[in-house]
């Protein structure tokens, strides 16, 4: 096997929740040595509970990374982390902006005692601006950013994405802004500072809306239900079959052409109200009423699988249970179970960057609260048993 992409190259985590966490576990799957820095009692989401399932998530993104205790509030604290960001190559941190200096461990700090180190932020909205300083969270910014406004039905008040959209868009934004200032620093010798907003992160997946509303005036309903929030395709939409729904769509003319051969309505492939894609939009009710109907005398899987054969974009609308258990997911590898010492038996996920087969990092379960406070402290930086006794007596690690 070939070493991953990122081995050797040393990573000192101070995130929490999803955001920062998982931008490095991301790094920590393309085969960096990332060390989770946590306060004492542990970073947020450890606090959740394991005995309902809801500790699960930092499980799942806490994986394959050395765990680490330390009290960033005592002076000790501080310069042990400034002595590990010396032998670091990147610090990952998603506090709001202002919290890290206070702490004494800001970018200058870190940059005066290790100036070749790329220094990255996740935030939810960046280190200017009239936005700088609002708290963020998932919910928050998918408000601010008009992701509610768009989502649910017109008649019907704007509702959250049910995914955490803007902490994984920025987590996943924050990665891709540290890899290249990683490529950059070895191209020439510039360590960067960066950062990924989950603002403006989550903003270029509104193209469709924006296309609505910059095309409309302003005029176009914003909230389109399960239609093209642009309300430029049709049909789009999720329709109710005997046992479930199916999302079907018809992206170009030979889409549909091909679905109503299936429906057994071949002469819908060249009637003028819907022969085109502008006409079958400017006719998206009656064509949602054809195809609901059609729709609903079938069962899901069935007619997801002959939608397919003819080439038809089409999906059973599935439930959590289905996708945790999927096999594609799983003879992918995305998919792993691996027998966990808090939680047991646990399905985590690998990276979805595919690097080559060759590239794979195996899991390791997520760290224990200072799990690794010897191998890091002692080991690495070199402290005797002593000064580690002394510091863990102390509440420093």
């Amino acid at each position: 096997m070939t070493a991953p992409p990122l081995d050797g190259i040393v990573v000192l985590d101070v995130t929490q929740i999803y955001n920062g966490p998982y931008a490095t576990l991301l790094l920590a799957l393309a085969g960096a040595k990332v060390i989770k820095v946590e306060p004492l009692a542990g970073e947020n989401l450890r606090g959740r509970t394991n005995a309902d399932g809801a500790g699960t998530p930092f499980v799942m993104l806490n994986s394959c990374k050395l765990g680490v205790r330390l009290n960033l509030k005592d002076d000790r604290g501080r310069d042990l982390m400034l002595e590990l960001a010396r032998r670091a190559d990147v610090l990952v941190e998603n506090f709001r902006p202002g919290v890290m200096e206070r702490l004494g461990v800001g970018e200058a700090a870190i940059r005066e005692v290790s100036p070749n180190i790329v220094y990255a932020s996740g935030s939810g909205f960046g280190s200017t601006g009239p936005y700088r300083d609002y708290p963020a969270m998932d919910l928050t910014v998918q408000a601010i950013s008009g992701v509610m406004s768009i989502t649910g039905y017109p008649d019907q008040p704007p509702v959250k994405a049910g995914p955490a959209l803007c902490d994984f868009f920025g987590g996943i934004h924050l990665y891709g802004a540290i890899v290249t200032a990683l490529f950059d620093r070895e191209r020439t010798g510039r360590a960067r500072t960066v950062e990924a907003s989950m603002f403006e992160s989550v903003y270029p997946s509104l193209m469709s809306a924006l296309g609505l509303y910059y095309g409309s005036g302003g005029e176009a309903v914003s909230r389109t239900g399960n239609r093209h929030s642009g309300l430029a395709e049709a049909p789009y939409n999720a329709y109710a079959a005997r046992d479930g729904s199916v999302t079907l769509i018809c992206v170009s003319d030979g889409h549909w052409r091909q679905l109503a051969e299936e429906m057994g309505r071949p002469e819908l492939a060249d009637d003028p109200r819907f022969a085109t894609r502008r006409a079958r939009v400017e006719s998206m009710e009656e064509v949602d009423l054809i195809v609901g109907t059609w729709v609903a005398a079938h069962d899901k899987d069935d007619l997801s699988s002959r939608l397919r054969t003819r080439g038809v974009p089409c999906a059973p609308v599935r439930s959590l249970e289905e996708v945790a258990n999927d096999p594609h997911l799983i003879a992918r590898g995305m998919l792993h179970e691996i027998d966990h010492p808090e939680v047991g038996r646990v399905r985590i996920p690998q990276s979805p960057l595919r690097l080559g087969d060759d590239a794979v990092v195996p899991l390791r379960p997520s760290p224990a609260l200072g799990e690794h406070n010897r191998e890091v402290f002692g080991d690495w930086l070199g402290l005797d048993d002593e000064t580690l006794a002394e510091l863990e007596r102390d509440g420093v690690i």
